[in-house]
């Protein structure tokens, strides 16, 4: 496959150098965790190879959330960016079709692209508040031909929701199509209102990723999973995690049990902040006339845009050399006057100081 680098890695703030930026907005996740602050002895950790599928007690956990799921159906991987990797390779080849939710996260989109299958997007847009269409889903969606529909709830970077009847059209539009349905659920524990239920009870079509980097602050142990109630599935999924990386690494899987057999303990103080820092971004979008969003129902992302007075490209000149940074809308094959803005990662001394820096870049960069 032709792997090429994409914008949103090559521009990401690991990349540019975290030193360098005063106030992050761009990043999709809650602020990382120190490995100090959870209480977690590894001395005796022996580092060799496990369970293939994963930690069985880490795979019970996983599973206690995703109801109708047998842990072992649940199966980790390095992160949720290697399971939706293994999920698309392992039911796409060239020239398959699949549908795919747009804008999205890169490798909802990228990997199926490499793979080279036909891809029909499925536009969510601003001007319809971010809705989900399911008249437009079934009518990009060929029965019989197409393999894969994608979709990831809570939308990144957009933070939109699907409803649950929504959800449940679409479960009912792969089966009738003989599609598989992914999808991606790294946001589902910071839903803003009611929690849907977990894809992967709803359907033997169904596989359902997610991991503990966005909504615990973990990507550096980088943990996630899949999960299906489909036997057949779970086993071809296993053998792409064996030809890839054989197992999970036992250092992050004993992190994540950790931190799941106190999920509440870890979660409950996250989701107070994310509560807070949602409506410090609400009442500041209050203020704006230069700048305009659609309130999220889920997630620590938002992706507003720039009125068309605004520049875009005098606008990020002025906003990153005032030391703020956001999300750039070409990152997610967008025009530039979108950009995501995160606000579970940065304090809220620095969310704060960087919307104001947002408002004068726009006011800067009037036309």
């Amino acid at each position: 496959m032709q792997y090429r680098r994409l914008a949103i890695e090559i521009e990401s703030p690991e990349e540019r150098g975290y030193d360098t930026i005063q106030n992050n907005l761009t990043e999709s996740s809650v602020r990382d965790v120190r490995l100090g602050d959870l209480g977690l002895s590894i001395d005796d950790l022996v580092l060799a190879y496990g369970d293939h599928r994963g930690a069985p007690r880490l795979r019970e956990l996983i599973a206690a959330e995703t109801g109708g799921v047998g842990s072992d159906h649940v199966m980790t991987t390095p992160g949720a960016a290697a399971a939706l990797f293994m999920v698309a390779t392992a039911l796409l080849e060239r020239g398959d079709h699949a549908v795919v939710q747009h804008t999205n996260y890169s490798t909802n989109l990228e990997t199926p692209r490499l793979i080279g299958a036909e891809i029909d997007t499925l536009p969510v847009r601003f001007d319809d508040g971010w809705a989900f269409d399911v008249e437009r889903l079934e009518s990009l969606v060929r029965p019989g031909d197409t393999k894969l529909i994608s979709l990831t709830v809570p939308h990144n970077p957009t933070g939109s929701m699907v409803s649950a009847d929504e959800l449940a059209a679409v479960v009912r539009v792969a089966e009738q199509a003989g599609a598989w349905l992914l999808v991606d659920e790294t946001y589902r524990g910071l839903t803003h209102g009611a929690l849907l239920p977990s894809v992967a009870e709803l359907s033997d079509r169904a596989v359902s990723v997610s991991s503990l980097s966005k909504a615990f602050g973990l990507p550096g142990i980088r943990l996630g999973w899949t999960a299906t109630r489909n036997p057949e599935l779970s086993e071809r999924l296993l053998a792409a995690k064996e030809q890839v990386v054989i197992c999970t690494s036992a250092l992050d899987e004993t992190v994540a049990e950790h931190v799941l057999e106190q999920r509440e303990h870890f979660a409950a103080p996250i989701r107070t902040m994310v509560a807070e820092h949602l409506e410090i971004v609400a009442s500041w979008f209050d203020t704006q006339t230069l700048v305009e969003w659609i309130r999220p129902t889920g997630g620590v992302v938002c992706f507003p845009r720039l009125v068309d007075d605004v520049d875009p490209d005098r606008f990020y000149a002025t906003l990153n050399g005032a030391g703020t940074f956001v999300g750039e809308g070409h990152w997610f094959d967008t025009p530039r006057r979108y950009f995501r803005l995160g606000f579970g990662w940065p304090t809220t001394d620095e969310l704060r100081a960087g919307l104001a820096g947002i408002t004068a870049a726009a006011a800067a960069s009037v036309n």
